[in-house]
């Protein structure tokens, strides 16, 4: 059996989920997991799928048919990872938007060699009309690697540079 991802940009349009569910369950595939999002008029999905190994060609035959209703699959093959003692966490940030917020968090999440497993931004108007609020809400795994304070820590002098409110819960 293959695990496959499948990633789908294009146009937003009516029907786009069920275009792929079919070509999906055509091929024999089963659908495990998805995340899709509508990006700035632009739709946007993830999806795992199972499928026995002797039908993937026919599936990648199938999704590339989608092209010509303006949507590219992209496949790609997955397998089991083996996963460390860890520990979960998920993290809110929320602040005055501006260039580089996420690459900053990001960043020292990173040098800590903390996994981000899902990840959720956008921005909205403040109240009383004080400017544009920058959102995040993610999950995220730290590994025997470093520890939840070494996070905390690292996350706290990026809260103070930045002036926005991060906030950390063990899973």
């Amino acid at each position: 059996m293959a695990q496959l991802l499948l990633t789908a940009v294009g146009a937003d349009r009516p029907g786009i989920v069920s275009s792929v569910a079919a070509k999906v369950a055509e091929q024999g595939g089963n659908w495990l997991e998805s995340r899709m999002a509508l990006l700035a008029g632009a739709f946007a999905g993830i999806v795992l799928v199972d499928i026995p190994d002797e039908l993937v060609g026919g599936l990648r035959d199938s999704l590339a048919e989608l092209a010509a209703d303006g949507l590219d699959v992209t496949i790609t093959p997955t397998g089991p990872i083996s996963q460390p003692d860890q520990t979960t966490l998920s993290v809110r940030l929320i602040g005055h938007d501006r260039p580089g917020i996420i690459s900053q968090v990001t960043g020292a999440m990173a040098d800590l060699g903390v996994t981000i497993d899902d990840l959720e931004t956008g921005v909205r108007e403040a109240p009383m009309g004080d400017g544009v609020l920058f959102e995040t809400s993610a999950r995220v795994r730290i590994t025997t690697a470093t520890t939840v304070d070494d996070l905390r820590s690292a996350l706290e002098g990026i809260a103070a540079e930045l002036m926005v409110d991060i906030e950390m819960v063990e899973d």
